[in-house]
């Protein structure tokens, strides 16, 4: 057997798609051209209705990133008390819930999309909960009928974290416009960006007025401040970088769709390996992540054995998401941490890896991943 080398430059889990330069200073010279900077300038206007258009939602409303769009999206809807959620997420989901005073429980996961368990919900509601804030974890759609059906029927409100889902649509429908509110983030290493950045899509022309006031200070006018917000907004250079961006997100999508195939072609028949859980038909993905879950005893190795080996041939995979939010100090004495009451998120949580993705990986690139990942195979 040829001895695997390890890669001449390191190969990290994502990396950012670039515009070229010559694109961002065409818009640079308009911006300057305009003399605005912030505040609802031109290229924000633009890009907002063009996001709209791309996420087939009715409305959008810009952020400067996803994390203080989550909190805006908690206020616009007068949240309180707890609000039920998933531990197997980003650290900001749980977050946005304690910066508005609301009380996170904490949901078991589904074993094989690992996203929240719809069908656990119900059980626990209580006369606190006010809504569902349920997360597409790695682009993969929740069960967005059974938990809509369920918060219908409790009168709950359901936000949803799509950071992972731009471009995600179900039966031809954007994933943005299930339940009240969802969020999108822009950051720089999603398949999306514009540098930093986010938005929440939504239903309903009330909730824009609402929604974008509070991200402005609550300022109506120049005399009438009528609530008190916050600063959320996007400026023109994000804007105007995202606006480039958004010709570049279909080229990149194939190019992670070839580089999926490629991984499960290589990993389809490991032992003690499961792979991206699979959606049906009317699922239209994004491939940001291509994920696996490594089962010890099967594989003979450890998820953590193969994080740190990976590193030795220098591939820098992720422990998407470890620890669980349950396990963060600053929740863990909640009843809901417990580790009896998330027995798949607990076990999850301690086999997901999240390994190279991006466009300008090749499929040799990802054969050889795969190659090394399988030689740690006892």
């Amino acid at each position: 057997m040829t001895k695997l080398e390890p890669f001449p430059e390191r190969i990290y889990v994502t990396r950012p798609v670039f515009p070229t330069i010559d694109e961002v200073t065409d818009k640079l010279r308009d911006i300057w051209a305009a003399k605005w900077l912030t505040n609802n300038g031109p290229q924000h206007t633009m890009l907002e209705q063009e996001l709209t258009d791309a996420l087939k939602v009715p409305y959008l409303s810009l952020f400067n990133n996803g994390t203080i769009a989550l909190i805006v999206a908690c206020q616009s809807l007068r949240l309180s008390g707890e609000v039920i959620t998933t531990p197997f997420t980003f650290a900001a989901t749980p977050h946005v819930l304690s910066w508005n005073n609301i009380r996170p429980i904490f949901c078991d996961i589904d074993p094989d999309t690992m996203n929240i368990d719809a069908d656990k919900i119900e059980s626990m509601i209580t006369p606190q909960t006010t809504a569902i804030l349920a997360v597409h974890v790695f682009g993969t759609p929740c069960n967005v009928e059974k938990i809509q059906e369920v918060a219908d029927r409790y009168g709950l409100k359901v936000v949803y974290d799509a950071a992972h889902a731009f471009g995600v649509e179900i039966g031809g429908r954007g994933i943005g416009t299930f339940g009240d509110i969802s969020m999108f983030s822009f950051h720089a290493t999603k398949l999306y960006h514009t540098v930093e950045g986010g938005a929440l899509t939504h239903n309903d022309t009330h909730l824009k007025q609402r929604i974008d006031l509070l991200k402005n200070f609550g300022i109506k006018n120049e005399e009438e401040v009528v609530m008190p917000g916050i600063n959320g907004k996007l400026n023109e250079i994000s804007a105007a970088v995202g606006r480039i961006m958004l010709g570049y997100v279909e080229a990149e999508r194939q190019k992670r769709i070839a580089l999926h195939k490629v991984y499960d072609e290589e990993l389809a028949d490991v032992d003690g390996l499961t792979l991206m859980p699979k959606c049906g038909d009317d699922v239209k993905l994004n491939y940001q992540y291509y994920v696996v879950r490594i089962d010890e005893k099967l594989f003979g190795r450890s998820r953590d054995f193969v994080y740190d080996e990976f590193k030795k041939f220098n591939v820098y995979s992720r422990k998407y998401f470890h620890p669980l939010c349950s396990e963060f100090t600053c929740y863990r004495q909640l009843n809901s941490s417990r580790v009896e009451n998330l027995p798949v998120a607990n076990e999850v949580g301690k086999q997901v890896l999240s390994l190279p993705m991006y466009g300008d990986l090749t499929a040799d690139d990802i054969r050889k991943i795969c190659a090394i990942l399988k030689s740690f195979r006892r």
